[in-house]
C-alpha cells in the first residue's frame, strides 16, 4: 500500500510517498480505511527529531490522529467492516502511523466517530479531545462553579477544554493574542476572554479573582507560560500542563501548596497501559459532539496526505485558528 513517511528526522519537506508492505491482523486489532488525520505539535517534534524517543522507525509513519471505514476487524471484536470510526492510534514508536492507506490499530484505542461530523472533521478530534479530558476530568476533577483559567483559546486543545469545561459546569477564562480570537473562545463558551499581550497575569488575577487566583489552570502553551500559570493559581489549586520541558522554578507552586499535574496522552500507546479509558473517552466525546456540547474548529487551510509538509508548515507558522487537517488523497490498492 501507499504511505507518506520520512526516512530521517527534519524539515517538512522530507516527507515521500512509498509504497509498504500491510500485514495480517492480530488478536484485538482492526484494519482501517483511513480517510483523514489532522496535524498536532507532536507530530511536529517527532518529524524534526524533537522527540527521537517517542518516533517510530523509519521509515516513519506519522501522525496520531485518524478517522475512516473499518475495513476488516479480528473475529470478535466489538467493530465490524464499514463502521465509520476515529482514534487516536499510531505515529509514535511500536506503532505505525494515519499517513498510509490502511492503518491496523489497537481496538481499545478506537470509537465510532461522531455521527455529525464529516471524516476530516472527526480527525481533528482524537489527541486534543483525549489531553483536555485527562487534564480537566481526570487530573484536576473540575467541579460546577469552579473558577478555571485554560490558556490558548483558539490551539488545539485550549479551544476543547473551553467547551469541556463549560460542560462540567466551571466559569471559564481563556486568554488569546488577538481580540478575534477572544471572540472565538468565547463563542465555544468561555465566559471571559482576556488579552494576554495587553494584560499582565497580576492585573487579570486581581480584576476577575480579588487577588485569590484561579481554582484550576490548564496551560496547553508550557515554556515560559507555565511560570504565569503558577502565578494565576490560587492557595491549593491545581495546574495542569501538557508542555513539560525546560526548566522551571516551582517555588510558586510550592508556596501556594498547590498541585502540577503534567498530561501526556501518548502513555497508554508507548506503554499499552490503559489504552481502553482512551477509547472509553472518545465515545464519551462522540456523545457529546452529537448532542450539541461539543464541536471541533477547523484551521482555514486544508491539506492532502500528499501535501502533508504544507500541513506542518502551516501549523508552525503560528497562524493557524483551530485544527489543521488532511484527506487522504492516496489511491487505494
Amino acid at each position: 500500500m501507499k504511505a507518506v513517511v520520512i526516512n530521517e528526522f527534519g524539515a517538512p519537506s522530507n516527507f515521500r510517498v512509498e509504497e509498504l508492505s500491510s500485514r495480517e491482523l492480530k488478536a484485538g486489532e482492526v484494519r482501517i480505511n483511513v480517510k483523514a488525520t489532522s496535524v498536532n505539535p507532536v507530530d511536529m517534534k517527532i518529524r524534526s527529531g524533537q522527540a527521537e524517543a517517542f518516533a517510530p522507525a523509519f521509515p516513519a509513519v506519522l501522525h496520531g490522529d485518524v478517522a475512516g471505514i473499518v475495513e476488516e476487524a479480528y473475529e470478535g471484536s466489538a467493530f465490524k467492516k464499514g463502521d465509520e470510526v476515529y482514534a487516536c492510534a499510531g505515529g509514535v514508536k511500536g506503532l505505525d502511523g494515519a499517513l498510509r492507506e490502511q492503518m491496523i490499530v489497537d481496538q481499545k484505542l478506537v470509537a465510532k466517530k461522531p455521527a455529525r461530523l464529516s471524516m476530516k472533521e472527526a480527525a481533528a478530534l482524537p489527541l486534543v479531545s483525549i489531553t483536555a479530558w485527562e487534564a480537566l476530568i481526570d487530573r484536576i476533577n473540575v467541579k460546577p462553579g469552579q473558577n478555571v483559567l485554560i490558556h490558548g483559546a483558539t490551539g488545539g486543545v485550549g479551544h476543547i477544554a473551553i467547551q469541556i469545561a463549560k460542560s462540567l459546569g466551571a466559569i471559564v477564562y481563556t486568554t488569546a493574542s488577538t481580540n478575534e480570537k477572544m471572540k472565538l473562545g468565547q463563542e465555544l463558551g468561555a465566559d471571559y476572554a482576556i488579552n494576554y499581550q495587553e494584560t499582565s497575569v497580576e492585573e487579570y488575577v486581581n480584576h476577575y479573582t480579588d487577588g485569590k487566583g484561579f481554582d484550576a489552570v490548564f496551560d496547553t502553551v508550557g515554556g515560559d507560560n507555565m511560570e504565569k500559570s503558577f502565578q494565576a493559581v490560587k492557595n491549593g489549586g491545581d495546574v495542569a500542563c501538557i508542555v513539560g520541558s525546560g526548566e522551571h522554578d516551582m517555588t510558586q507552586l510550592y508556596v501556594k501548596s498547590a498541585s502540577y499535574h503534567g498530561v501526556l496522552m501518548l502513555v497508554p500507546m508507548l506503554t499499552n497501559e490503559g489504552r481502553e479509558h482512551h477509547g472509553e473517552i472518545l465515545n464519551r466525546v462522540a456523545h457529546m459532539v452529537d448532542h450539541g456540547i461539543l464541536k471541533p474548529v477547523l484551521d482555514e487551510q486544508c491539506f492532502t496526505f500528499t501535501t502533508i509538509g504544507d500541513a506542518h508548515a502551516r501549523l508552525e507558522s503560528g497562524k493557524t485558528v483551530g485544527k489543521v487537517v488532511a484527506e487522504n488523497d492516496l489511491t487505494y490498492s
